[in-house]
């Protein structure tokens, strides 16, 4: 059994990634909106990760009190500079992770749904040892 407080400190840090899970989660998905329709809109959002429209509007609120996205009733959903920052190394980790998946053999679908819980507790030690093993294993 590990040591007892070594062990707290692993639960720790789950549960802190537990906690930014969900804002890494929208300022992604509002990042990828904007990239690739112009917009960001809170039914897209909604739509995009299977909630309700007002449980969309409380998340961008506390979102909003975190510094993470700017937005105006009735308009599109913005993301700040530090919302921005956010999105990108969500997105990398997605990727790397997803990537990482794939090299073992994993389908590109289980890949992307597993990619999802795993993104946001991966440690960079652990993400740095992926990437090494993605360029390792690189075909051609």
């Amino acid at each position: 059994m590990p040591d007892a407080d070594r062990q707290a400190a692993n639960f720790q840090r789950v549960r802190e990634a537990h906690q930014t899970e969900l804002a890494e989660d929208y300022v992604e998905l509002i990042a990828d909106l904007i990239d690739t329709t112009g917009e960001a809109r809170a039914a897209d959002i909604a739509r995009r990760l299977g909630v309700a429209h007002p449980t969309v509007v409380k998340t961008i609120g506390r979102l909003q009190r975190e510094g993470l996205v700017a937005s105006l009733p009735y308009r599109s959903i913005f993301l700040t500079e530090t919302g921005r920052k956010m999105a990108e190394r969500c997105k990398r980790r997605h990727e790397v992770v997803v990537n990482f998946l794939k090299a073992l053999g994993v389908t590109e679908e289980t890949a992307e749904r597993d990619a999802e819980g795993v993104e946001h507790h991966i440690s960079e030690e652990t993400l740095r040892a992926f990437e090494r093993f993605i360029r390792s294993n690189r075909v051609g």
